[in-house]
Order: C-alpha cells, then sequence, then structure tokens
C-alpha cells in the first residue's frame, strides 16, 4: 500500500516527546507552556470543552488576537493567530507551526475514535516540537512507533487510596459517583437530592455551557455530590476528594463489558488535586454484583500500574478520490504495521457505504462536470457527525439531503431550511431529556454553520445557532438544578406553628436532626444544614416541628456559649481567610478589620442571627471577650514596650510605635534614622523589655513562638484586609525554601522570617536565628581576621552548605582561602539587597568535621 499516510508532516528537525503518567500529573499544563514558549503551535485535545478552557487561558497570556480555537462545532480563527487550541479531529495539519502536541494519546486504543488520534501521533509533527500527553500504557507503542520520542514519566502529585464500598447517604463531601447511562446518572442525582441536598450532573452529551455552569454549581460548593458518566475521566479539573463508582462495567456499543484497569484509572484518578491525596471505592445502591473491585485491581490503581497497550486502532487517511468503489477501497485497507488494527466502519464510513448503494448518489458522485470534487464532497457530508446518536439508518437520511444540496444549484443549502430547522429547536421547554436531545440536534447546525464552503453568510448562521445552543445549555442547566438541587434556607423559620399531627425530633450527639427518625439535615454550633428526604405533602409539618426544637436549642447553646471557658473557643485560621472563630469546634464568627491590628471587629455567623437580641448581644460579648483577653496574652510583651514611652526619648517613642505598628517585627532599613536618635539607655531600656535589636532587624522573640505567630499573622491579614494569604509556615520552622518563599516579603517578614534571594533559589531564614548566629559570630571573630565557620551551623539553622553561605555573605562576611582551608572574613555591615553567589564564591567548600559546635544554643532555640 501507499505508506505516506504514516508520514509525519512539518517534521524538520522536531523533537518528539513523550510525557507519559497518571492523572493529576500536569501533564496538560506543561504542555500549554510549552506551547506559549513557541512562536506558534497546535494542540489537540479530546473533548471541545478542553480546547475552550485552555484556549480562555491562553488568550489571556497571549492576547484574543493571537490565538485561535477550532472545533466540529466552533471556529475562532483571527488573521494573525499562531496559536491553536482544537478537538484533535479539527487540527489544522497543513499549517506549519513550531510547536504541535496530542493530549490523551492513549485514546489511540479507543474503537471509535482511536484512528483519528492514532494518526495525530504518527503524521502531526511541529518543526520545533512535539509532544505527546499520554498515560503510561503507551510506552511500548510509542517505543515501537516512534522510536525516535524522548520518552518523560511525570508522577502523580498525591496518593490515591482505595476506602472501600459506601451506602449513597455515608459519602463523603466532595464525591463523584460515576454511572454509565444516563438513566443511572439522573436516578443517583435524584436519590442524592433526598438524602444530601442536590447534586451536580455531568455527562458527555451536555454542551460545554451546561457542564460549565453544573461545575460552577459543585466547585462554589453549592452542593457538594457530583454524578457524572465516564466523561468525568478526561482533563475536567474539579476539586473532588472521593470518586464511588456506582458500576464497574458498561455498555461499549457492542456489548456490555467490564471497565478495564486504565479506563478504571482515568475516572479514579479524578479523586485528589495537585498535592491532596484522593480515594475511590463504590457506591451500594442494591445488590450490585458487578460492583466491586478486584484485589488485583486494587492493587494495580493505587500503585498506578496498568497492562500496557498492545495497539491503536489505524485507518487509511491516504485516500483515491478518482472513483467511489476506489474511495471504499481505501478506507477498507488494512493496516502496514503489527500494532495497528483497523478500526471497525465508524459512522461516517458506515454512512457512505449506505449511499455508495443509491443510484442517484453514484451518479453525482461519478459526475464529470463535478469530477472527483463530487467525491471529496460526498466524503464531507459523511463526515458530519451524528450528535444525537440515532444511528446509521437515521444519519444516512440526513447526509444524504446534506449531499444532494451540496451538488445542485450552486451547491449550497438552502436557507430556508437551516431556518426552519433551527426554528423547530428554538424550544426552552420540556424536561431534561428533551433539552438535552435538542442541544444535541443543535449541534448539527452549529457543525453546518461553520462551513463555509456549505452555506451562504456562515457568519450569520454561526451567531444563530451560538444563540440557539446556550438558550437550550442555560435551559438545560436550570431543568437540571430544578430537578436535582433543593435549596434550603440555613436555618428554619422562627414562631411558625405546626399544624396537624406532632412530630418527634431528635438532635443526635454527632449533630443529625431527625423527625419521626428520617434525617432531615444537621446542626453543627448554630448552623442548620437542611435535607428534603420527606415527601412534599409532609415537608411543612416536619419543618415547623424541627424549627420549634431548634429554637430553643439555639437558644440554650447560645447560654452555654456565653457561659463558656477560655477553652472551647479557638481561632481557626491557616491562611484562609478571613479567620474564624470557633466554639466547640464550630464556626460562630470571623475577624474583620477594627480600629486598628489589635483590635479586631468580631462579626457574628450568619446563622447567629436566627438567634433573639439578647441571645445575640451575650455571644457578641462573650466572643468579643475572648478575642480580647486572647490578643492581651499574645501581645503582652508588646504591651511592656509601650510604657516605655515615657521614660524614652522622642525617636526611641517613634521606634516603639513602629514596633508596635509591626506587631513585634520592623526592618533596620525602615527605621534607619530613628536608630541614629536612640540613646544607650534607650537601648538597655528596650533590652529590658524584650526588644532585641539584631542586625537587620528589631523584633520581640517572643511574639515568634508558634502560637503568637499565627495570631500575628491573623491581626494582620484583617487590618490589611487582605483577600488571601499563602500557606502558613509550619510550627518550629527556622527556614523555608522554595514554593514556602514565593508568599510576599511583608508577609514573611510578620511570620518572622528574612528572605535571601529571589526566584526558585530564594530561601528565608527566620529572624531570631540571623540574630543568634550573628552575635555569636561576633564574639567568635577577632575584627576583619577570617574565622572557620562551625559546619553543624547549617543543619541547625536547615540550611544546606550554599545556604549557610549566602546567609553568611548577607551579614557581611566573605569566603576567604587560608592554608586552603573555607575561612570568612568581615568585609562590611550587611545590605538589604542580597546578591548571587559567584562562582568563586561557590568554589571554597565550608570546613566538615566531627568537633562539638560552639553554637549550641541555637538547638534550643530549634526545640523552643
Amino acid at each position: 500500500m501507499n505508506r505516506s499516510a504514516a508520514s509525519p508532516t512539518n517534521t524538520g528537525n522536531s523533537r518528539v516527546t513523550a510525557v507519559l503518567g497518571p492523572t493529576n500529573t500536569g501533564k496538560t499544563h506543561l504542555a500549554v507552556e510549552r506551547l506559549c514558549g513557541h512562536a506558534s503551535g497546535i494542540i489537540g485535545f479530546p473533548l471541545r470543552l478542553l480546547a475552550r478552557e485552555v484556549y480562555e487561558k491562553v488568550v489571556a497570556a497571549k492576547g484574543a488576537a493571537s490565538v485561535a480555537l477550532i472545533t466540529g462545532e466552533e471556529k475562532i480563527v483571527p488573521p494573525g493567530a499562531r496559536w491553536f487550541l482544537c478537538t484533535v479531529e479539527s487540527m489544522p495539519l497543513d499549517r506549519e507551526v513550531a510547536f504541535i502536541a496530542i493530549d490523551e494519546g492513549q485514546m489511540g486504543a479507543d474503537p471509535e475514535r482511536g484512528h483519528v488520534f492514532t494518526d495525530r501521533l504518527l503524521r502531526a509533527r511541529g518543526y520545533a516540537e512535539t509532544m505527546i500527553l499520554g498515560s503510561e500504557t503507551l510506552r511500548p507503542l510509542i517505543r515501537k512507533l516512534i522510536p525516535e520520542a524522548e520518552i518523560i514519566t511525570r508522577p502523580r502529585f498525591s496518593t490515591l487510596a482505595y476506602a472501600g464500598p459506601k451506602k449513597l447517604s455515608r459519602l463523603p463531601r466532595r464525591t463523584a459517583i460515576v454511572a454509565f447511562t444516563a438513566a443511572e446518572v439522573y436516578a443517583i442525582a435524584e436519590m442524592l437530592r433526598r438524602q444530601k441536598g442536590g447534586a451536580a450532573v455531568v455527562m458527555g452529551s451536555l454542551s460545554p455551557r451546561t457542564r460549565n455552569a453544573q461545575v460552577a454549581m459543585y466547585q462554589s460548593g453549592e452542593v457538594d455530590y457530583l454524578v457524572a458518566t465516564d466523561a468525568i475521566g478526561m482533563g475536567l479539573n474539579m476539586d473532588i476528594a472521593h470518586v464511588a463508582f456506582a458500576a464497574l462495567g458498561k455498555f461499549d456499543g457492542k456489548r456490555q463489558r467490564r471497565l478495564s484497569l486504565s479506563e478504571m484509572a482515568q475516572i479514579a484518578g479524578r479523586a485528589g488535586r495537585h498535592q491532596r491525596d484522593g480515594t475511590f471505592g463504590t457506591v451500594q445502591l442494591g445488590s450490585e454484583a458487578n460492583c466491586s473491585f478486584t484485589p488485583e485491581e486494587i492493587e494495580g490503581l493505587e500503585e498506578h500500574r496498568f497492562d500496557p497497550l498492545t495497539h491503536l486502532v489505524w485507518r487509511n487517511t491516504d485516500l483515491d478520490f478518482s472513483s467511489l468503489p476506489r474511495l471504499v477501497a481505501t478506507m477498507d485497507e488494512r493496516p502496514f504495521r503489527p500494532e495497528l488494527v483497523r478500526s471497525d466502519d465508524a459512522i461516517d464510513l458506515g454512512v457512505l457505504k449506505r449511499l455508495a448503494g443509491e443510484p442517484w448518489v453514484m451518479e453525482r458522485a461519478s459526475s464529470r462536470m463535478l469530477g472527483e470534487r463530487g467525491l471529496f464532497r460526498l466524503w464531507q457530508a459523511c463526515s458530519l457527525p451524528d450528535y444525537r446518536k440515532t444511528g446509521v439508518e437515521a444519519h444516512t437520511r440526513l447526509v444524504g439531503r446534506v449531499f444532494r444540496h451540496l451538488t445542485e444549484g450552486r451547491g449550497r443549502l438552502p436557507d430556508a431550511w437551516i431556518a426552519s430547522e433551527i426554528a423547530h429547536l428554538d424550544r426552552v421547554t420540556g424536561d431534561v431529556e428533551a433539552i438535552a436531545d435538542r442541544i444535541a440536534a443543535a449541534r448539527t447546525w452549529t457543525y453546518v454553520a461553520h462551513r463555509p464552503d456549505w452555506v451562504d453568510n456562515p457568519i450569520q448562521w454561526a451567531e444563530r445557532t451560538r444563540a440557539l445552543e446556550d438558550r437550550l445549555s442555560d435551559a438545560l442547566h436550570g431543568a437540571l438544578t430544578q430537578r436535582f438541587v433543593d435549596r434550603r434556607t440555613a436555618v428554619l423559620l422562627k414562631d411558625l406553628k405546626a399544624r396537624g399531627v406532632s412530630a418527634h425530633v431528635l438532635i443526635e450527639p454527632d449533630g443529625g436532626v431527625a423527625v419521626d427518625g428520617e434525617m432531615i439535615g444537621r446542626l453543627d454550633g448554630f448552623r442548620f444544614t437542611a435535607d428534603a428526604a420527606a415527601r412534599a405533602g409532609e415537608q411543612r409539618l416536619l419543618l415547623a416541628a424541627a424549627e420549634r426544637h431548634l429554637s430553643r436549642e439555639l437558644a440554650a447553646r447560645a447560654r452555654r456559649l456565653a457561659l463558656a471557658e477560655d477553652a472551647e473557643f479557638a481561632l481557626d485560621f491557616d491562611g484562609s481567610l478571613p479567620p474564624r472563630l470557633l466554639w466547640q469546634g464550630a464556626r460562630v464568627a470571623v475577624l474583620r478589620k477594627g480600629r486598628d491590628a489589635l483590635a479586631p471587629r468580631v462579626e457574628l455567623d450568619r446563622a447567629i442571627t436566627a438567634l433573639g437580641p439578647d441571645d445575640r448581644r451575650r455571644v457578641a460579648e462573650r466572643l468579643e471577650r475572648f478575642v480580647g483577653e486572647a490578643i492581651a496574652h499574645v501581645a503582652a510583651p508588646l504591651a511592656k514596650v509601650q510604657a516605655l514611652r515615657a521614660e524614652v526619648s522622642a525617636p526611641a517613642r517613634g521606634l516603639i510605635v513602629q514596633l508596635v505598628e509591626g506587631l513585634g517585627v520592623l526592618a533596620r532599613e525602615h527605621v534607619a534614622q530613628q536608630l541614629v536618635g536612640v540613646t544607650r539607655a534607650d537601648r538597655q531600656a528596650l533590652s529590658r523589655c524584650g526588644v532585641r535589636m539584631g542586625p537587620l532587624h528589631l523584633f520581640v522573640p517572643a511574639l515568634l513562638r508558634p502560637e503568637p505567630t499565627r495570631w500575628r499573622l491573623a491581626l494582620w491579614a484583617v487590618a490589611s484586609e487582605l483577600a488571601s494569604l499563602p500557606p502558613l509556615p509550619s510550627p518550629g520552622r527556622v527556614s523555608l525554601s522554595g514554593a514556602a518563599v514565593e508568599a510576599p516579603a511583608d508577609v514573611l517578614l510578620v511570620a518572622g522570617f528574612w528572605r535571601l534571594g529571589s526566584g526558585k533559589d530564594a530561601i528565608a531564614v527566620r529572624i531570631d536565628m540571623v540574630d543568634r548566629l550573628s552575635r555569636h559570630i561576633h564574639e567568635r571573630r577577632d575584627g576583619r581576621a577570617p574565622f572557620m565557620p562551625d559546619p553543624n551551623w547549617a543543619s541547625t539553622l536547615g540550611l544546606s552548605q550554599d545556604g549557610l553561605a549566602r546567609l553568611l555573605r548577607a551579614l557581611g562576611y566573605r569566603p576567604r582561602l587560608v592554608d586552603g582551608a573555607p575561612h570568612f572574613a568581615w568585609a562590611g555591615p550587611p545590605r538589604p539587597a542580597i546578591r548571587r553567589s559567584t562562582p568563586a564564591d561557590e568554589a571554597i567548600p565550608l570546613a566538615r568535621g566531627n568537633e562539638a559546635s560552639p553554637f549550641a544554643s541555637l538547638a534550643a532555640m530549634m526545640r523552643r
């Protein structure tokens, strides 16, 4: 056969890289970074939803005028477009670009679409770089079919663990339940509405707009559960902690079969995100014998070990349009490699073979007037996707009508026909299934509208079909939300008198609220979360009975809170804002900006506003007293310093004011002028009150302990009205590196750290440790005479040897070689700006040895 179909396009000196690994490894992010780093490029995605998502990101980075989006139903191609985000089927391979990437390369084994992915893997090449993204199962086939490819393995950022089977009512929050038919998805979502208050729904048949709206509802926390088909396994990035399989088998278009291990992994891998671990298991909906993992499957999923792919699906792309029989024959040709298997007849080929038996089609396809163009027109029409999944027979009738119009008159589809079809679909009434079917039909006309050689006024039709699909998508989202989500108020209405029979209300120790033995919600602290488990006719009676009991319970809780000991309260602050106040582990208030950093305002939780005025006042007064006493305890050293203002000079008073405003930490460079006027007596007074004047900072050591630091950061963030904070340093850390140092310098300073350098090589050291090191060296050195650093200093400070050398240079010391041994010598006072180490500096290693460190007090500091 002619093997040109397997010859790469745009080869040049292209570097081919295969990035393989499980889900949650950042492969797509890497490809987007590489795309933006080249002068031009194309990425092919398996879903138009993913193509649209990445398109928006690249537009934000490169500008809309330079970025194109091409899918079967959408084309945005500016004249100067250089970067293209596409579905795999729509990749413009006739363009010469520097970079090409194919996402989810293992889809080459898919019986239905695999031949398209295989073609791109074998032929699509950027002239500078080509990247193939996929699972580890692709490795042996990449080795055989693309031997020149460099294979890079990306490990998963987090772990995936088996959590066993669970009842639907016991599934944890942030769970995705996966089923394999629309009927199962709808049934599970209905059960979740009754038991958990609602669920979002994601299926491959939904439009991107509807899927985005459903995902946004889940991501925002409006619902805590997601019900999806296996479409969830491909690139949808969501905050999912647990994946529960409702079944482990599906109908693949030919037969009912069990999922392969790689298919299970693709779905289960959605649990966990970045460095947060995830779990997977099954959900028990009845006696599902097919819904349990084998020990071998569990081990394979947890260890990411799967059987490698043995073949990819292939179809000839070197088509012969000289005659209809030759076209069909070239489509039926066998693959040229044992690793490739011929695909089953896809819908386009099935339609072509059926139309080939129609005399009028044979006549038009072989017309001398049209030549090969007539046959090419026929193949274009057969390529119209069957979005409605109507099957070969029904889809053939639609394609036949399209081909008839394309081969008569002006070769365009009549405007009247398109308009009537769109008008027929432009209805937002009906149930979920009816609206979803209209969206599928609308996608057909969206596809048609983006074929400028098929229609007159393609821009007009594209706008009309887009507007139609948007209206239907919004209607479908509304229908799904109405059917599967029951939004309820957080606290039941007060003073509502029940009518009819009374009901028994029980509040369980874990906060569950049961009415006549039926769970209707949870009460956490003062916040009630309702459930819609009761039938509609019983809703009012049950909720009224619960409201009467909750009113008394909330009032009783308010009285208990007002009399509670300080040990029952806590500040919940890990960097997320605003800081929360907890009572017995439940959120009751947040801190907001007050008159100054040491006097924040206490804002009661919205659930507490349902209390009576007296109860609200008592709760507010108790929380304000707790906050005031906690701040007084934490900031006691600052109060001691403030009391000095009447005893010291004016420069020292100004210094004290700034030190208090900085919550106990101050950079010397910001108060250099005041320090000039500070007398010896001032310094002694400040020292007696616990103020340490280090080489680069003024600070109160007692405020650098973990709990005072957590409070100071919370108070500073509230007073600064920040929207967010980076993760806080772990308690007890004396140095930081990597991502922890990327926080703004003022955040690190309040946390008690001094940052050296910038970028990925930056480090940060706790300022009290810098002060101790500086004082120790000052006592040890003899003027400017060189001294040998203690080799234990680095480990005590949690630094590498290079990090210690950088710290010493930042403190004003420079490396020297004395008799071939590494030393440091005083070179002048430290400067705020820290230069990078030079090769000459790094060539001088620090001393190594086992002698006892004279700097042993640092170890005691770390234990504190």
